[in-house]
């Protein structure tokens, strides 16, 4: 080791600094007008959740490392690295870092996985340096939310999220509403690992194959949602909020099942899904899936009524092994970080 890295390692001995970051996973609920029927494309509806994060840490170092703790943060580290470089370029700040992937969200599933680990690093590297840098700068400096906006602001704030869709300036999506979602309603969610949902090049193919949705189907969505889904949600009245948001699932389903393989991307997601809304129909449930998948849920008025329904699909033998469950909360709040000092070691 050279006199340089010695002194370097020996000023770290002296005090240990840690800037952590813990980013929610969210819900993509639905496009409100995927082709722009206005002039306007995409402009999302959006969920926060518990139970699903990212957790970056950022600390000196003599040498730029990256390293991960679980296989999905083995499986971003690529994309960390390109996150960080980018961000030391736009910034010029070029200070060797210790990156650290505690856990990653699943990529390619529904959650905002791109969006949340862009977010986490962006503001574990401005934290570090004291850079006054708010989190759609830093998503528009990484290449997020080109689409939706809701993983942007869930980041900042959590809660039920719609956004009025990126313009023309390339800047991510305003943010419309923020409503606290109800406490005591809950979301089942429901995973299929063996599949991924669109991403990247073949996304961007996908969405240019379609037919536009007409404009009487995205000026119906934007009446679900305005008119329904958030006055349920800002009312606590739930079902007029389920109501709209599975009419709404219907409308996007349909619009991209040519590009998805139907309605759901999972085949076995999609049996259990549709079992859902078959055995809940009377009650109140809303049912769909999150972006392309293949990630699904039901959102349900309460944790009580939510373990019902997971129970009465395992009686009835519904609940294909393949599939990973899972009943959490709605999150109304953002990320947290922290910025941690360590007490000076002994020698």
């Amino acid at each position: 080791m050279s006199s340089t890295d010695l002194a370097f390692a020996s000023r770290l001995d002296q005090s240990v600094r840690t800037v952590s970051v813990s980013a929610p996973g969210r819900l993509h609920l639905g496009f409100l007008d995927p082709s722009g029927s206005l002039g306007r494309a995409f402009g999302s509806l959006g969920l926060v959740i518990d139970g699903f994060t990212t957790d970056v840490e950022l600390s000196a170092s003599a040498s730029d490392h990256l390293a991960a703790d679980t296989p999905a943060g083995e499986a971003e580290l690529a994309r960390a690295a390109d996150y960080l470089a980018v961000l030391k370029q736009r910034s010029g700040r070029h200070a060797p870092l210790s990156l650290r992937l505690r856990h990653a969200l699943p990529t390619h599933a529904g959650f905002g996985s791109g969006t949340q680990l862009a977010s986490a690093i962006g503001r574990a590297f401005a934290e570090w340096h004291g850079l006054d840098l708010d989190t759609g700068t830093l998503a528009h400096w990484l290449g997020r939310g080109l689409r939706s906006g809701v993983g942007i602001a869930g980041f900042d704030s959590g809660g039920l999220l719609l956004d009025g869709g990126p313009g023309p300036d390339g800047l991510p999506a305003p943010l419309l509403s923020r409503i606290e979602f109800p406490g005591e309603w809950c979301v089942i969610v429901v995973q299929d690992p063996a599949h991924k949902g669109l991403s990247g090049g073949a996304e961007k193919k996908a969405i240019a194959a379609l037919p536009p949705l007409p404009q009487a189907g995205a000026a119906e969505i934007c009446h679900q949602v305005l008119m329904r889904v958030l006055p349920g949600a800002a009312r606590a009245e739930f079902a007029p909020f389920a109501a709209g948001i599975n009419r709404m699932q219907q409308l996007l389903g349909e619009h991209f099942a040519p590009a998805q393989g139907g309605i759901y991307t999972s085949a076995a997601v999609g049996r259990l899904m549709h079992w859902f809304a078959d055995a809940s129909r009377g009650h109140d449930a809303a049912v769909g899936q999150s972006s392309w998948g293949p990630t699904s849920f039901v959102i349900m008025p309460s944790h009580v009524r939510a373990e019902m329904l997971v129970d009465a699909a395992r009686a009835a033998g519904q609940l294909d092994p393949r599939l990973e469950l899972r009943i959490v909360s709605g999150r109304n709040r953002g990320a947290v970080v922290r910025d941690r000092t360590a007490e000076p070691r002994k020698r």
